[in-house]
């Protein structure tokens, strides 16, 4: 349109950081680009369906936003996940009729810190139901609303922050917020060919109502398609209030857009493309993937070392501990229902499929088995403290599997052995989960394009709160690599009609 002041192909490949010096030079105004950002939004979601909401009021006065006009991303707009942090008199629906028309009555710590952040909320974007499913696919909209991944339209942008990742891969935005509870973040990230960290557990502020100690494998974070947007957003939402974290992680750290510009030391990298416990290998394709990574990072300053799966952690052990810490925790929707007073009998009602076998599920596990878990988590994060006393960086593939179809064998729509489509799930996500049940910080990066011409992504695992350093690892992947990066999809605003 002639009226916006970029073209969608200029708009499409700008990241944030680009287009805050634009608004901060004065070239742009922060309501031109939210304008820009609404209609590229219109041009591609009819087939990614990813945007719940527009919030036409915040497009026309992004001021009435409450962002800073001092941050580094002033007037840079965002879509908000519609699960987790809240944003206070805008619905959060969290993919579920269980909370269909609620608002929130409250900012939630995260999100004034992407305010502090100058970053513009303009809507919401799809999630999986409760945030609960490597796909996002949902039906309490009235039908089913199945996000599309702009490289293919027939598989899953990943879940469950799918949304988030689909409408940042296609030009749309160029930052979304997300959430990581089992790869959440990063396996959409791989799926989309985009940057995505899930940083260290109490780094970033929970919402107001959860803690790490309430759901210790969650934090939440962005999908953007740079290193540098990633970084950014980091300096601010690592923001904690005082009280605000279960957590003592080290606080209001910031610098890690600096440190992209700081000399890096050598580092030990292991990698790895074993089992891990589950059954299966990777696929080839996969797999070179991950061999070129290895090779690239050689030329790097890296010392590379292939390590074998028992030199991480105990897997029998593992996988226990995190399958009972999902399964037990659906058992927390039985107390959502009381406080809305609905019975626990009317909840099959408004779960889907998948999502209600596991609240059945949660009701066979008793504090045994929460004393069991904290036990086998204890072991579990010595144990790979010790691994990471030997190296630096865990370099993997961030998904073990190709990208399954949208509304597939990954969606909670699908009914059966909850069981069974769990241990699925955990066999493909093998890599990106590790990071969740330990607490360690994580980002996935793309790796190019697979033989079908769909994203792959690598995974990076750092120590504790040394974000700093896989951040300049992947800002050297990244300018190493710029082709893996800028892969367009096939629905972008550029080619949208």
């Amino acid at each position: 349109m002639s009226d916006l002041p970029f073209t969608f192909d200029e708009w499409g490949r700008l990241d944030g950081v680009a287009i805050a010096e634009l608004v901060q030079a004065r070239d742009v105004s922060p309501t031109e680009v939210a304008l820009q950002a609404s209609h590229a939004i219109s041009r591609v979601d009819p087939q990614i369906e990813s945007a719940l909401e527009v919030f036409e009021d915040l497009v026309l006065d992004p001021n009435a936003a409450g962002s800073s006009a001092s941050g580094a991303l002033f007037g840079v707009p965002i879509m908000l996940k519609d699960l987790g942090a809240r944003y206070k008199g805008r619905l959060q629906e969290s993919g579920s009729a269980l909370f269909r028309g609620t608002v929130a009555s409250v900012t939630d710590p995260f999100v004034k810190n992407l305010l502090s952040a100058g970053l513009v909320p303009i809507g919401r974007s799809t999630t999986a139901e409760l945030g609960l499913a490597w796909d996002t696919t949902t039906t309490y909209t009235g039908r089913p609303k199945s996000s599309r991944n702009p490289f293919n339209l027939q598989r899953t942008p990943g879940g469950s922050s799918g949304g988030s990742a689909a409408l940042v891969a296609a030009g749309a935005v160029p930052i979304a917020s997300s959430s990581d509870g089992g790869g959440s973040t990063r396996i959409p990230a791989s799926h989309c060919g985009l940057v995505g960290l899930k940083p260290t557990r109490g780094l970033c502020p929970r919402p107001l109502d959860s803690s790490e100690y309430i759901s210790r494998i969650s934090t939440d974070g962005v999908l953007a398609r740079t290193v540098r947007d990633c970084a950014t957003v980091l300096d601010y939402t690592t923001q904690v209030p005082l009280g605000g974290s279960f957590m003592c992680a080290p606080v209001n750290q910031g610098g890690y857009l600096e440190a992209l510009n700081q000399p890096r030391r050598k580092l030990r990298v292991a990698w790895s493309t074993g089992c891990w416990g589950r059954p299966g290998s990777v696929t080839l394709d996969i797999k070179t993937k991950v061999h070129s990574a290895v090779s690239l990072l050689g030329s790097l300053n890296c010392d590379l070392v292939e390590v074998s799966d028992d030199e991480i952690v105990n897997w029998s052990d593992f996988w226990e501990s995190y399958t009972i810490n999902w399964m037990s925790a659906r058992g927390q929707l039985e107390l959502v229902a009381d406080s809305k007073g609905i019975a626990a009998a009317d909840l099959k009602a408004l779960l889907t499929p998948i999502v209600y076998r596991m609240y059945e599920a949660s009701l066979a596990y008793d504090k045994r088995h929460l004393w069991r878990m904290m036990s086998l988590n204890n072991a579990l994060t010595r144990a790979y403290g010790a691994f990471l006393d030997r190296f630096d960086v865990l370099l993997t593939p961030a998904y073990a599997a190709p990208i399954p179809d949208a509304n597939g064998t990954s969606s909670t729509l699908r009914d059966g052995d909850v069981h069974e489509w769990f241990g699925r799930q955990m066999d493909a996500a093998r890599y990106a989960i590790l990071c969740n049940e330990i607490g360690a910080p994580a980002i996935s990066l793309p790796a190019g394009l697979g033989s079908d011409q769909l994203p792959i992504g690598i995974q990076l695992c750092g120590r504790w709160s040394e974000e700093k350093t896989i951040l300049q690892l992947a800002a050297d992947i990244e300018q190493a690599r710029p082709e893996w990066f800028r892969q367009l999809p096939h629905v972008h605003v550029s080619r949208a009609n």
